[in-house]
Parts: C-alpha cells; sequence; structure tokens
C-alpha cells in the first residue's frame, strides 16, 4: 500500500521549499518533489536574494547558506546603442549585518534550502514527475507520478512547479495556459572571472556587490530588463523579454543575449570572461489578471505557479518564499482541526490578501498591459533621454540656453507636447 503523508510539496524551487520546511518543522510528515537531478537545476532567477523574508523560513540563514555577495549599490542603466544615462543608490548601511540582499546562485543556494528541509524532517524525491492527481469525492487526496507504483497520497498537496503550471490547471483552478502577453522569456549566463577583477572593475570592496538593471537598448527596445549581478568570482548576466514582442519580431533569446553581451558599455564588462552556465526560462509577467484562484479541496498554489513576480520592483523570490510560508501555516492550522477541504484551505488566500504580496500585484496590475501597448517606452524614451543628456553634456560654443531648447526641438519633433502629457499622466496611473 503507497504510503500517506500529511503534505505532499510538487517542485522543489523557493516557494515549494519553504513550505516543505516548515510543515516538516511543524512535525508534518511531509515529501517534497522534484523533477530535475536537485533542487534548483530547472531555476533560472537571475540571483538575487533578500534577506528579509528568507529570514523568516530559517533564521540567521546568511552566517551559514551559500550566498555571493551582499549587495550594497543598485543601479539602473537607461541604455541607448552606445550610451546610458545611469541612476543607482549606495549605502554603506547594506554593507553590514543582517544586510539586505545578496546575489546567489540558485543551484548552490536551493540545494542547500532543501537540505534544511530534509533536516527538519522532509523526505526529498529528484528526478521524479507529478504527471495528475489522484481525487476522490471532488477532493485531490494525493498524487501520480511517472515512476512505477508511483502514486502518493496525502492531506493536501502544494503545487510549487513553476510557471509551466499544467497541475495547476488539471486541477481547474486555471482555464488555459498563459498567453504570450502574460510571459517573458529569459536567458541568463555565468561568466567566470577573477573576484579581485570584479571589485576592481564594480569598485567594491571583498564580499560587497553590485545589481545593474538595463533597460532599452538591452532588450532592442522590447518590454522587458536586462541584468548584471556580481557574484563571488563570476557574474550573472540575462535579458528577458515580453514572449509575445520575441515572437512578432522573430527575435531568437541567444541572439538577444549576445546583442546586450556586445554592447559597447556592456562589453568590457565581461572582457577576460568564460561562460560556465546558460539557461533558459519563462517567467509569469500577467501579474494580478494572472493569478489563477490559489485553493481547492485539498490543494495550494504558490510561488511561480500562483504567479507572483512582481517585475517593476524585481521581485519573485521573496514572494515565493512568502507564499511558501503562509501555505505552511494555513496547512498547520488545517492539520490542528484536521479540515483540509475548501473552507479551511480558503484562509491561505485570506493571509495573501493581506500581506504585501496580493497588495503590491493590485496596484501594479495594469502594468503589464499596459507597457505591452505602448512599448515606445522601452524603446523611443531611452533614445529621447540619451540623446538629451548627450547634448546637455557636450560642451561646445553654444549657449546653454539655445541647447536647452535645441533639446525640447528635438524632443517635440518625435513626440508631441500633447503625447509627453498624456504619457506622463498614463504612466503615472500604472505606476503611481
Amino acid at each position: 500500500m503507497a504510503e500517506k503523508f500529511d503534505v505532499i510539496v510538487v517542485g522543489a524551487g523557493p516557494a515549494g521549499i519553504s513550505a516543505a520546511l516548515l510543515t516538516a518543522r511543524a512535525g508534518l510528515n511531509t515529501i517534497l518533489i522534484e523533477r530535475g537531478d536537485f533542487p534548483g537545476s530547472k531555476n533560472v532567477m537571475g540571483g538575487v536574494l533578500y534577506r528579509h523574508p528568507t529570514e523568516q523560513i530559517v533564521p540567521g540563514f546568511y552566517k551559514a547558506a551559500p550566498l555571493e555577495r551582499h549587495v550594497i549599490e543598485q543601479r539602473l542603466w537607461i541604455l541607448d546603442k552606445d550610451s546610458a544615462v545611469t541612476l543607482g543608490y549606495k549605502t554603506s548601511r547594506h554593507g553590514s549585518e543582517p544586510y539586505n540582499a545578496f546575489t546567489v546562485l540558485r543551484a548552490r543556494f536551493d540545494r542547500w534550502l532543501a537540505d534544511k528541509a530534509v533536516e527538519a524532517g522532509a523526505l526529498l524525491i529528484t528526478e521524479t514527475v507529478v504527471e495528475d492527481f489522484i481525487i476522490k469525492n471532488e477532493k485531490v487526496i494525493g498524487v501520480r507520478t511517472g515512476r512505477p507504483q508511483g502514486e502518493v497520497y496525502g492531506n493536501v498537496v502544494v503545487l510549487a512547479e513553476g510557471v509551466n503550471s499544467m497541475l495547476t490547471q488539471k486541477a481547474g483552478l486555471k482555464k488555459d495556459r498563459l498567453k504570450t502577453t502574460e510571459l517573458a522569456v529569459a536567458v541568463k549566463e555565468v561568466i567566470a572571472l577573477p573576484k579581485e577583477k570584479i571589485e576592481d572593475r564594480f569598485n567594491l570592496e571583498q564580499g560587497q556587490g553590485v545589481t545593474i538593471e538595463l533597460v532599452g537598448e538591452s532588450t532592442r527596445g522590447m518590454v522587458g530588463t536586462g541584468f548584471i549581478y556580481t557574484n563571488t568570482d563570476s557574474l550573472s548576466l540575462g535579458v528577458g523579454a515580453l514572449l509575445s514582442q520575441v515572437v512578432r519580431r522573430e527575435v531568437k533569446p541567444n541572439d538577444l543575449l549576445e546583442h546586450l553581451k556586445n554592447h559597447p558599455l556592456v562589453k568590457p564588462l565581461l572582457a577576460g570572461g568564460e561562460t560556465k552556465e546558460y539557461l533558459g526560462h519563462m517567467i509569469p509577467e500577467g501579474g494580478y489578471h494572472s493569478i489563477p484562484k490559489l485553493y481547492g479541496s485539498g490543494l495550494l498554489v504558490v510561488g511561480d505557479a500562483a504567479g507572483f513576480v512582481n517585475g517593476i520592483h524585481r521581485e519573485g523570490s521573496n514572494m515565493a518564499m512568502l507564499s511558501g510560508k503562509m501555505a505552511a501555516e494555513t496547512i498547520i492550522d488545517a492539520h490542528k482541526m484536521g479540515e483540509f477541504d475548501e473552507r479551511a484551505l480558503s484562509h491561505y488566500e485570506k493571509n495573501l490578501e493581506e500581506s504585501f504580496i496580493l497588495k503590491d500585484l493590485r496596484k501594479y496590475q495594469n502594468a503589464s498591459g499596459f507597457f505591452e501597448t505602448h512599448d515606445y517606452f522601452f524603446s523611443l524614451y531611452p533614445q529621447l533621454v540619451n540623446d538629451a543628456a548627450h547634448e546637455f553634456t557636450t560642451i561646445d560654443s553654444i549657449p546653454k540656453k539655445e541647447k536647452q531648447n535645441k533639446i525640447i526641438r528635438d524632443i517635440t519633433s518625435r513626440r508631441s507636447k500633447i503625447q509627453l502629457i498624456k504619457d506622463m499622466y498614463r504612466g503615472w496611473r500604472v505606476l503611481g
């Protein structure tokens, strides 16, 4: 007879591991099923981990976890073909314990976090694909895997299967697959560099890290961003753009990455580096409107499978881990009551509603659709900003008043004053 568990978690990403760790820590018999060779083997996250949410899963984790660098500076580059207008924030307050954020390599960190779940009592099974549910009286009571005699029974199944959430669809929690306008395709390389070169090129001291987000020419003007994150002795370099635009323009993701690598301001940062990893991945970008039903009878959905990604603020791992935590808390309470139906598990969504997760996603609920139909914010406006900066910083014999007038004429020749005012208002409505 197949063994029965209190909790079955499908997917060993940050959301699934967090749920498994906390339910196992509470004494519940928990199994964590991962399709990859090991936790983190399928994850392409750029590599920023936030301290505050992670500490809620493993207090003091940063003293032992395989982290790369603590982030003391965050930069934004608005790219044109041969220039960039740069913004940023650097503070020594993020350079001492308990820190604010870290760069990580997910293949290392996820394995470490999964080991913590195993230490807490969870059973980790890898290289196993969950193919379907076992349902009785309209309640999920287990899953069927691709292994021989692969039926696993449990009181609650937590779906942490990532963006390709076929099981969420099978459960009837969402009607259709995500549209191409609700997905971004992202590609990433890990490029090895001596740590001394990294610290010299990015003006860092030992252990310090920097993140650079790149918009505009990094995606050839498509809606999306590029990124460069400093690791101990490597760089994480990647780019992602809306799948709908990538398909429409017939752009190959790898060509997009090569385009970024050869940008005249990016190329010197990578000089002498050796590519060690290449990964591709889909990211949910539909926001609030793409969130499926988050619970069913014997079922909860967390992390990317639930669409918990805030691309505006580069947040995903923190939402994943905290959604896993809230799922675990809901399951622990349900276990105490001995009830695992929709009513008992609906408290998960109520807790999410009270958290920043759904509040932030609701705040930016129209951002993805807006920028998809107004993509000139990623093409025209970076050009306008860079051209204006070039004109203003070029010292010649032209009086500054004439320069200002020339900048205004150049801008309004490509975007009228009425259009500029409308764009600012619409952008404020979407982001404000």
